[in-house]
C-alpha cells in the first residue's frame, strides 16, 4: 500500500450500459417497480408505500449444515459487557469495515438488483480505480472446493482470519496432490499396526460415492495406493453405499469402479461387504439400524455373493436403492476380527460417530453381537471431540484472527449487525470463538420480524449504520466493523423488486457511515463474503435466490486521500482484507495470515 496526497475521485463507474444486449425479449426487469415491500422505491428513486399483496419466493441459505447450528446455537447464548472506558493504545489509523451480504460484482444488467438500484457512492467508490479491488469470495480462495460458490460463514471466517480454513474435504484433496497423505504419520501408524499387530489386516470404511458431502471416493482410492504401495497383506473395504447425495440406483456404479481400482492394485485387496447407508450412518440413536450394519461387518450376517454387481442390480430390480440396501457380504474372511486395524475415511463427522463408537467403545445399547477386541481405530477427522481414536486430519485451531491480534496490542473494538447476520460479525469472523476478545463491544440488532424479507427489504441496515457511527463518536476503538444484510437476505427471497430496494439502501447507510467516517477521522473499508444480489434472474426470466461465484469489491476509502491500493482494480481473495487492514492500523501481520497486503 502507498500514500500520497492524491484525493478519491468521484467519477462514475466504467461499466453501467445503457444499453442492455443479449437479454430476453420483453420489459426488462429493472422497469418493474412494483414490490411487495412495505416501502419501495420508483425508477427515479422516489419514495413509495404498498400493502404486502402475499409472498413470492422463500429465505434460503447455503450454509454447511454444522456451521447453521453452531450460528442457531450463537445466536441465543450471546452475552454482552460492558464496554471498556478508555482505548489503552492507539492505531495509526482507525478503521471501519462494512462487509456487505450479498454484494457480488457482474458486468451484466440483466437481472442485476445492483445495477438496477440508486447507488450514487457506491458507484463513486467503483469510479477510483487506485482504491477499487475485486476480491474472489468462493472455492479454494475461502477454503471450498473449486468452483463451488461462498457462503456468509466461510467468507466471514475468511475476512477475519486472513487466511482461508480449507475444509476436510479440501484438505484432503491438497493433500493428495502434494504428496502428503501418503506421509500423514497418523495414517503411517495405523499402516504399521496393521502388519505388526493385526496379522497384515486392515479394513477400510466408509461411504462409497463421488457426492462429496461425507466423503469422495477418490480418498478411498489414493487409501488403497498407499497401502498397496506400503505391502499391507490383507485389505478390506466395507462399502456404506449413498443414494442420498448421488442417484437412489447410482451405486452399483460406484462398486463396480472400486473393483476396477482394486483389481488393478492386486488380489489381497477385496471387497468385504456393501451395506446402505441409512443403516450404517444413521446419526439418530435408531440402534437398530446400527446394529443391523454391526452384524454384516462382524458378523458376516446378510446376503451372502460371489457377484456383488449382480446382486445389487436384482435388488434395484425389486425397488431397492442404495440408501436402504441390507448388507451384502462379497467376502467373509473381510469380517472384523479380534485385533484388527480400521480407518474409516468419511470426513463429515456426524454419522460416523455411532458406528464408530459401537465397535470402538463399549456398545451404548445391549446387542448381541460379541464386537471383537482390541481392535485399532483410526479416523480421517475428528467425529467426536470424547473419542481417543487418532485422526489423520485433525481440526484446526484458528490462531491471532484480526480480532484477537487487535485486542493482543491493546486496541478496543466494536462489532455489530442485525440478528440475521450477527452471529458472523462475531463467531465466524472470530475464527469460531464465542467469546468477546479482549477489549471488544458488541451490539445486536433486532431484524424485523417479517415472514420473509422482500416484505421490508431494508431490513435493520440504518439501525445497524446509526449503532455504527455512535460507535465511532466516542473516539475510543480502533476497529469498528458491521454487516449489511438486506441484499443477501433479500436475495434469497427471489424477489428482485424487493433486492434493488434493498440495494438502494444499503447505499444510503454506506453513505452515512462514510460521512461519519469523515467527521471521525476513520479510514473505510468495504467489501462482500460473497455475491448474490448482482444475479438473480434466469435467462428465462426466473429467480435465482443462491449465491454466485463472482468477485466482490474491496474498497478504500481515506478522508485525507493518502491511502491507496498498490495496483489499480487490483485483484485479491478474502484473505488479504485482515492483512491489508492491519497495515493501515500499523500493527505488525501475525504469521499465521497467509492473505497479503493489497
Amino acid at each position: 500500500m502507498r500514500s500520497t496526497v492524491r484525493r478519491p475521485s468521484l467519477a462514475p463507474p466504467p461499466g453501467r450500459r445503457a444499453a442492455r444486449q443479449n437479454e430476453p425479449p420483453g420489459r426488462h426487469p429493472a422497469e418493474r417497480v412494483r414490490c411487495r415491500g412495505r416501502e419501495t422505491l420508483s425508477a427515479n428513486g422516489g419514495d413509495r408505500t404498498a400493502s404486502p399483496a402475499g409472498l413470492r419466493g422463500r429465505l434460503t441459505s447455503s450454509p454447511p449444515s454444522a456451521m447453521r447450528r453452531e450460528a442457531s446455537r450463537f445466536r441465543v447464548d450471546v452475552v454482552e459487557r460492558e464496554p471498556l472506558n478508555v482505548m489503552t493504545k492507539r492505531a495509526d489509523r482507525p478503521v471501519v469495515l462494512i462487509c456487505i451480504d450479498g454484494w457480488g460484482i457482474s458486468e451484466s444488467d440483466y437481472g442485476n438488483a445492483i445495477h438496477a438500484a440508486e447507488t450514487p457512492v457506491m458507484d463513486a467508490f467503483y469510479g477510483n480505480a487506485q482504491n477499487f479491488a475485486e476480491l474472489d469470495a468462493s472455492g479454494l480462495a475461502v477454503g471450498l472446493p473449486e468452483g463451488v460458490m461462498g457462503n456468509s460463514e466461510v467468507g466471514h471466517l475468511t475476512i477475519g482470519s486472513g487466511r482461508p480454513q480449507y475444509q476436510d474435504l479440501v484438505r484432503i484433496d491438497l493433500a493428495i496432490k502434494d504428496g502428503s497423505l501418503a506421509k500423514n504419520k497418523v495414517l503411517q501408524e495405523a499402516i504399521e499396526r496393521a502388519k505388526s499387530v493385526s496379522k497384515g489386516r486392515m479394513h477400510l470404511l466408509g461411504l462409497v460415492s463421488d457426492g462429496g458431502v461425507h466423503s469422495h471416493e477418490r480418498h478411498l482410492f489414493k487409501l488403497l495406493e498407499i497401502l498397496h504401495e506400503a505391502q499391507v497383506p490383507e485389505v478390506y473395504v466395507h462399502a456404506f453405499t449413498d443414494g442420498r447425495d448421488t442417484d437412489p440406483q447410482s451405486g452399483k456404479g460406484f462398486i463396480e469402479k472400486l473393483l476396477q481400482h482394486m483389481h488393478h492394485l492386486g488380489e489381497n485387496m477385496k471387497l468385504a461387504s456393501c451395506t446402505g447407508r441409512y443403516y450404517a450412518m444413521d446419526r439418530d440413536k435408531r440402534w437398530d439400524r446400527i446394529d443391523l450394519a454391526l452384524r454384516g461387518l462382524v458378523n458376516g450376517e446378510g446376503e451372502t455373493t460371489t457377484d456383488v454387481l449382480d446382486t445389487i442390480q436384482k435388488r434395484y430390480d425389486r425397488n431397492e436403492t442404495d440408501e436402504f440396501l441390507k448388507p451384502i457380504i462379497a467376502c467373509k474372511d473381510g469380517c472384523i476380527a479380534s485385533k484388527d486395524t480400521l480407518l474409516f475415511f468419511d470426513f463429515r463427522a456426524d454419522r460416523m460417530r455411532e458406528i464408530v463408537q459401537t465397535l470402538g467403545q463399549p456398545a451404548p445399547y445391549e446387542t448381541k453381537v460379541n464386537v471383537p477386541s482390541e481392535l485399532g481405530i483410526y479416523c480421517m477427522s475428528e467425529y467426536d471431540i470424547r473419542f481417543p481414536f487418532p485422526v489423520l486430519f485433525p481440526p484446526v485451531e484458528m490462531k491471532n484472527v484480526l480480532a484477537e491480534w487487535i485486542g493482543k496490542h491493546d486496541l478496543l473494538q466494536f462489532h455489530t449487525a442485525e440478528t440475521e447476520k450477527y452471529a458472523h460479525v462475531t463467531f465466524f469472523f472470530n475464527g469460531g470463538v464465542e467469546k468477546p476478545f479482549k477489549g471488544e463491544d458488541r451490539k445486536l440488532v433486532p431484524s424485523p420480524k417479517v415472514p420473509t424479507y422482500d416484505l421490508e427489504p431494508k431490513m435493520s441496515m440504518y439501525e445497524v449504520g446509526d449503532a455504527l457511527i455512535e460507535a465511532m463518536k466516542t473516539g475510543k476503538y480502533a476497529f469498528i466493523m458491521c454487516n449489511l444484510a438486506a441484499p443477501d437476505m433479500v436475495g434469497h427471497t427471489g424477489v428482485y423488486e424487493a433486492a434493488v430496494v434493498a440495494c438502494t439502501h444499503c447505499d444510503r447507510v454506506i453513505g452515512q457511515i462514510w460521512k461519519a467516517c469523515q467527521e471521525h477521522g476513520y479510514v473505510l473499508f468495504v467489501t462482500s463474503d460473497h455475491g448474490n444480489a448482482e444475479s438473480m434472474l434466469t435467462k428465462d426470466g426466473k429467480p435465482i435466490t443462491s449465491h454466485t461465484t463472482n468477485f466482490v469489491p474491496f474498497i478504500l476509502a481515506d478522508p485525507e486521500g493518502k491511502l491507496h491500493f498498490k495496483k489499480e482494480r487490483a485483484k485479491g481473495t478474502l484473505a488479504d482484507v485482515a492483512p491489508t487492514i492491519l497495515s493501515v492500523m500499523g500493527l505488525p501481520l501475525p504469521e499465521e495470515m497467509n492473505g497479503n497486503v493489497l
